[in-house]
């Protein structure tokens, strides 16, 4: 193969691990936020059920996940096949490609790519929620805005600037963990790097794939510093 026929091959792969990144970030987000409303709850039972579910999924490493979350249901239920293979199945017969075949196992890694970063993200929302003096609340109060008003108006601007660094942090570790979806098979561009160091004793590519992580790491870090420099404003 020649080296832009290899650099299209990766790109395939490493548009599937952008793909997983965007989603991830699309439903992780909004996911923490809540989970961290809930370990702020005064409702003791759902406080003490989140704090658990938050330390569980914390202390399990990532790949472990991804075998409980696609696997689990093969041994849980009585066939052969679990719901994803399923899934995997019903893609490839809609299509009539086999390029579908992993849609399937992907859903599984989204799934738990979501439910790790949620709570990783839901620890971040709660830290700089906390980090807001009660002050801030009693200004608000004052001026007479309901609870949601002061959230929306006074207190998140200044939670989003104080979250950012760690946020930016989870983001980027984000963007190398996808390469932990070829654990169950999913072609993402270190799959198809190995597959080619496989099929055509090519070794060079799987180095290749770091020129990608690095350029859209890059790209992140000065979006993510430019955010910062925006809320800038903030500062005492």
């Amino acid at each position: 193969m020649q080296f832009w026929d290899i650099t299209l091959e990766l790109l395939g792969g490493f548009g599937l691990s952008c793909l997983l990144f965007l989603m991830t970030l699309l439903f992780a987000i909004p996911l923490g936020l809540a989970l961290s409303f809930c370990t702020m709850s005064k409702f003791k039972p759902l406080r003490s059920v989140s704090k658990v579910f938050v330390w569980i999924v914390r202390g399990v490493p990532l790949m472990l996940l991804i075998f409980m979350i696609y696997y689990l249901p093969g041994l849980i239920g009585s066939g052969t096949l679990n719901v994803f293979d399923y899934l995997d199945r019903y893609f490839t017969q809609v299509s009539g490609s086999q390029e579908l075949l992993y849609y399937g196992r992907f859903i599984a890694v989204l799934i738990a790519f979501v439910i790790n970063y949620a709570c990783y993200f839901s620890e971040i929302f709660r830290g700089g929620i906390e980090s807001i003096p009660l002050g801030q609340y009693e200004a608000g109060q004052v001026l007479g805005l309901t609870r949601g008003q002061i959230f929306r108006r006074i207190v998140l601007k200044q939670v989003v600037k104080r979250i950012l660094p760690p946020m930016s942090n989870e983001v980027i570790t984000l963007v190398k963990d996808t390469a932990l979806a070829n654990a169950i098979a999913i072609p993402e561009i270190i799959k198809r790097a190995q597959l080619m160091a496989s099929s055509q004793a090519l070794i060079w590519p799987i180095f290749y794939t770091a020129i990608f992580y690095l350029l859209f790491v890059g790209a992140l870090t000065l979006l993510l510093g430019f955010a910062e420099r925006k809320l800038s404003y903030f500062k005492a």
